[in-house]
């Protein structure tokens, strides 16, 4: 328990919350109650002292919406469109929401190219300490308008614990509709078990990993590993969690024994 108890200590916090966990499962259409439930607790931390940036999928899921479409397009123009209308709602949603606490939302656009180039990487990084020191909460999403293969990646799990090594973050925790990494595929197998914790990613923890399911994400547990083994490597702690837990967030900087916790090398 020593290990959870030192995550009362955090104090810069990267959240990525997954298009499952703010939509509705079966129209895959953003779900404002769990928006809403979200950025309750992303204030609460906010108003603690915490440093927090959000890292945000939900773009497709509110083009979707607006666009009154019955499912996500194939195409990738379509795609990239319908992300471009959703990505605007997304944000105004998301800035309404946090004038209610008196918190200014930024938001960030970016994609792994922008980071992998010594002068646009120290650039995004200078912009996120500006929008910290301005004392807002940063959204960051992938910008699937201009994006290509990124926009069929993971969800934004890789590009969360990007983030989390730009921001040098302290902790970085995974928000999705599962309750963490297990022995298993719960879905599939009742016996699969929970686990805890997890001190090295290795061939045995990989073949745990299962694909996405949901009609509107495009990650899954293989995509969260690979997120944890670059903060890890990064010296960052990350959580695993169900979204649907009330007060997830808040449980987890408690100390108390939620989700998965990958801990840092």
């Amino acid at each position: 328990m020593a290990d959870r108890k030192a995550l009362v200590n955090k104090k810069r916090v990267v959240v990525k919350v997954g298009s499952s966990s703010l939509t509705y499962k079966d129209t895959g259409h953003i779900n404002l109650t769990k928006m809403e439930k979200l950025i309750r607790q992303l204030a609460d931390m906010k108003h603690s002292g915490l440093d927090v940036i959000l890292v945000s999928s939900g773009a497709q899921a509110a083009g979707i919406s607006v666009l009154n479409l019955e499912s996500k397009p194939l195409e990738m123009e379509k795609k990239q469109a319908v992300a471009s209308v959703g990505q605007a709602s997304l944000m105004r949603m998301y800035q309404k929401f946090f004038r209610e606490y008196n918190i200014i939302a930024g938001q960030v656009l970016i994609t792994k190219e922008i980071t992998m180039e010594e002068k646009s990487r120290n650039n995004v990084i200078n912009t996120f300490n500006a929008l910290l020191d301005y004392g807002t909460i940063p959204i960051v999403n992938e910008n699937d308008t201009v994006a290509t293969d990124e926009i069929e990646f993971g969800d934004n799990d890789t590009l969360s614990a990007i983030v989390a090594t730009l921001v040098k973050a302290d902790l970085l925790i995974l928000l999705s509709d599962i309750d963490g990494l297990h022995t298993m595929d719960p879905v599939r197998y009742e016996e699969a078990e929970l686990i805890s914790k997890v001190n090295e990613i290795n061939g045995d923890i990989l073949k745990m990993a299962t694909g996405s399911s949901t009609l509107v994400g495009t990650g899954g547990m293989v995509t969260k590993l690979q997120a944890a083994m670059i903060a890890t490597e990064a010296h960052i702690d990350m959580v695993i969690a169900n979204a649907d837990r009330p007060y997830v967030l808040l449980d987890i900087l408690a100390g108390e024994n939620v989700g998965t916790l990958f801990k840092a090398l």
